[in-house]
């Protein structure tokens, strides 16, 4: 590849950069707080803000390494897939932090369930134990269980504000617990303490499951890793130790064989990826907020429910 065709191409590179980074600011979303949920509106921007931030760190990295290996090889198709290696390789072979979340959002639906329980038994109302409970949630639920709370403190009945609260966690075992809220809500269920506190010991006995399925799953990403790291040093080893065997590269032709060679690894690791990672639990309820549930105004008088 001569000189002009290496220089053309990371100014190709530069402009994909700059064209990615145009699009990572206009991501953003405009953040627009609702009365309702100042504090969850105000905890989701946030969170936003981290998500773009980190989005905008690794389009800068992936671009910058494309660039770099483009410059150094004179590869247009190098420099394309060193791009991709560094965007989508650290989740191949870092931490699952998905399921990490997971784990972690089960406990702390089973630490709510429990809490609802404790007030509930003090005779306390639905309505009441939730507001009670939302500034002592735990952390990786608290956002949402605020937002419910605001919700109720605003004036929505108890059942479409719960039903939200369904969609915001999106998560089966959440779904288990918040329908016995709806139908306690709803039709004044009786014994709901002691329903709360056995959905709270299978929220538990999920987490404990998911926990031993990880550690089943921990050997397979250790082989992912080995295999990924031993790949990617051979090729690195090659370009930078053996410069001259792979001149056969330097052609159009032979840009379109190494194309075609890291499609084939990118469709391996994609599988790879797919072995080790757990996917997520199918949820088995349907709480969608009625229209004409989720804009009817409270009840005079009583618990709205």
């Amino acid at each position: 590849m001569t000189l002009d065709t290496a220089v053309a191409a990371v100014f190709g590179l530069g402009a994909a950069a700059g064209i990615l980074l145009i699009l990572a600011a206009l991501r953003r979303p405009a953040g627009t707080v609702s009365s309702t949920s100042a504090f969850g509106g105000r905890l989701r921007a946030v969170r936003g803000q981290d998500r773009d931030r980190r989005f905008v760190l690794g389009v800068v990295l992936a671009v910058g390494a494309g660039l770099l290996t483009g410059a150094v090889t004179g590869w247009v198709v190098g420099g394309v897939l060193t791009g991709a290696a560094v965007w989508f390789l650290p989740r191949l072979v870092g931490p699952d932090r998905a399921h990490a979340r997971r784990v972690a959002r089960m406990e702390a639906i089973a630490s709510w369930t429990e809490m609802l329980r404790d007030v509930l038994a003090a005779a306390a109302g639905l309505e009441q134990a939730i507001l009670a409970t939302a500034p002592l949630a735990p952390a990786p639920i608290r956002g949402e269980i605020t937002t419910l709370a605001a919700r109720l403190e605003s004036g929505q009945r108890l059942a479409p504000a719960l039903r939200g609260l369904a969609g915001e966690l999106a998560d089966p075992t959440a779904d288990l617990v918040i329908a016995s809220l709806v139908l306690a809500a709803e039709h004044q269920a009786r014994q709901l303490g002691d329903l709360l506190g056995s959905l709270a010991t299978t929220a538990r006995e999920q987490a404990a499951m998911r926990m031993r399925v990880e550690t089943g799953r921990a050997r397979t990403r250790t082989s992912v890793r080995v295999i990924v790291a031993t790949t990617l040093a051979f090729a690195a080893g090659v370009v930078v130790f053996n410069r001259a065997y792979l001149g056969v590269y330097d052609t159009v032709t032979g840009q379109f064989v190494l194309l075609l060679i890291g499609g084939l690894f990118v469709a391996g690791f994609a599988w790879l990826s797919r072995i080790a990672a757990g996917g997520d639990q199918a949820r088995v309820l349907t709480l969608d907020v009625p229209a004409v549930e989720s804009t009817a105004p409270a009840a005079p008088g009583g618990e709205r429910a």
